[in-house]
């Protein structure tokens, strides 16, 4: 089958209209439906590996520590790389980067397959290779963000993070099912194995890609100047993207925004499990009901959020305090009843958050500094998952399960009250403009708009 897109066939503009909001609207585009199913692919393999790496730590050491310390030497490099990466992303070809990075990490799964089919892995190789995929990955993270998001047109994009988000959670149940199936039958140098041949078939499925008509056209490369090294030429890039960013008042917001919920709101695999462990007197079972809720929920969001056509900042901060309210419900319920009917609009709320964020993190930037902006914003996101956790730990030490819930939600929903509210006193008043200055009144409204 080819997978060139066929010509636009023209659609009635009350059909368009109709379809605007379609969370599958981006899924209209041929290429976007083949980079779909690409990362479907890819999800299934990348969750198998990944959950058959926890088992093989297990076996080697015997040590749950060993296991958490494999998972951060992987997750190490987008702390300390990712500026690099993002840097790279912007300046080489989007469609090679992702194919020379979906090729190199399958090669990085081979190689792992190869060593446990001959018994000659340990711990030393697998952190080896467990470093070497962060390092990739920090390139390949930020590239196929772009790449899906260059092959539809800039009104679609929440709808292909959207996409994207279900095509996440889709790969996670299906890589972690068929973990233990591979494994049972097949041995688990299959799995790697498993995950190499998907890697390869996202490198295979790319050079055929082709952005939709409106879609924004990747920034070609600076040029290389005489006598200006390559490597100062990325550190320069680097400084570039940590420059705009800091001078961007809706992606500092944002960063603002995003961090104090990460901080004291959305672990809720810690605080709901402490919760309903704890004073609701539940057990593995009552939380494993709440897990299902909290994914529902997820996928739900993510349905929702697809519809959005321009999300802004104040969406994502006003989603953000309700979570924080729901968050301060949910700490008070009385029963795991009552847990069980806040748990969904929970999840559905931080899952809508996010698809926004994403959208205005992705499509703010001018497109030759996506890259670099997407490396700022995982460095920092990287501090908050490791900085997170300890602290809300902290907090339920100091405060008690339900007083961290009420607390941590309070927090996220005054934080951001207050920065609603001081944003709107120095907002600067309106200009009224004439009938013929109309089209300028909408242009500027979107240039101004958080």
């Amino acid at each position: 089958m080819p997978l060139s897109p066929a010509l636009p066939t023209p659609v009635p503009e009350s059909a368009a209209k109709r379809a605007s909001r379609s969370p599958w609207r981006s899924l209209r585009h041929p290429s976007m439906r083949w980079w779909s199913v690409a990362n479907l692919v890819s999800n299934a393999g990348t969750w198998m590996q990944l959950t058959v790496q926890n088992l093989l730590v297990l076996q080697i050491t015997g040590s749950a520590a060993a296991t958490g310390l494999s998972m951060s030497v992987q997750a190490a490099p987008a702390l300390f790389v990712s500026l690099l990466g993002g840097a790279a992303v912007d300046r080489w070809p989007r469609k090679l980067t992702v194919a020379v990075s979906q090729a190199l990490l399958g090669a990085v799964a081979f190689t792992t397959a190869l060593l446990v089919a001959l018994d000659r892995i340990d711990m030393p190789a697998l952190m080896v290779l467990a470093a070497v995929t962060g390092v990739i990955a920090t390139v390949d993270g930020p590239a196929c963000a772009l790449l899906g998001n260059d092959l539809v047109p800039v009104e679609d994009v929440p709808s292909a993070i959207g996409v994207g988000a279900l095509v996440h959670s889709a790969g996670r149940l299906t890589g972690t099912a068929l973990a233990g199936v591979t494994v049972g039958f097949l041995g688990t140098s299959a799995a790697y194995a498993a995950n190499g041949l998907s890697f390869l078939f996202v490198a295979a499925v790319v050079p055929f890609l082709r952005p939709a008509p409106g879609a924004v056209r990747e920034p070609l490369s600076e040029p290389v100047s005489a006598g200006r090294a390559a490597p100062d030429r990325v550190e320069m890039g680097v400084r570039q993207g940590l420059a705009f960013f800091a001078r961007r008042p809706r992606l500092v917001a944002l960063a603002a925004v995003t961090g104090i919920s990460s901080v004291f709101g959305r672990n809720y695999g810690l605080t709901l499990a402490v919760l309903v462990t704890g004073p609701l007197a539940g057990g593995a079972g009552a939380f494993g009901t709440v897990s299902t809720v909290l994914a529902v929920g997820g996928i739900l969001g993510a349905v929702l959020g697809a519809r959005l056509r321009r999300p802004s900042v104040r969406t994502v901060g006003l989603l953000a305090a309700a979570g924080g309210l729901l968050q301060v419900a949910a700490g008070l319920s009385p029963s795991l009843a009552v847990l069980l009917v806040l748990v969904l609009p929970m999840a559905v709320v931080e899952s809508v958050s996010d698809t926004a964020g994403t959208a205005v993190l992705q499509t703010d930037p001018p497109a030759h500094l996506r890259g670099r902006v997407l490396g700022v914003w995982s460095s920092v996101g990287t501090v908050w998952g490791l900085g997170g956790p300890p602290a809300l730990g902290l907090l339920m030490e100091w405060a008690g399960t339900r007083g961290a819930l009420v607390a941590g939600g309070l927090l996220i929903a005054g934080a951001i009250g207050a920065g609603l509210l001081a944003r709107r006193r120095t907002a600067p008043t309106p200009v009224t403009l004439t009938a013929k200055d109309g089209d300028m009144t909408g242009r500027a409204a979107l240039g101004t708009a958080a």
